[in-house]
């Protein structure tokens, strides 16, 4: 179902109901889709540790920053 904003304010009870029991509602605005309503729930994909392991890469100077740009942060007084 698509409802547009000013008749969802009002019937917001109902569109609740209405997703929590499966329909699909879409809030739009301007005529165009804005927002889908949907019940809350847990997520469906558990989450596990470690699942990309050996998949990322960090470079070992990741939390290192070169002089020269925190000199640029304190030399740039407004210029």
């Amino acid at each position: 179902m698509w409802v547009n904003m000013g008749k969802a304010k009002s019937q917001l009870s109902r569109l609740g109901r209405m997703a929590w029991e499966g329909e699909e509602v879409v809030i739009t605005k301007a005529g165009e889709p804005y927002l889908r309503l949907q019940p809350y729930g847990k997520s469906i994909v558990e989450r596990k540790p470690g699942r990309l392991k050996a998949q990322i890469w960090v470079a070992p100077d990741f939390d290192e920053t070169d002089e020269d740009v925190v000199e640029s942060f304190y030399d740039s007084q407004g210029s």
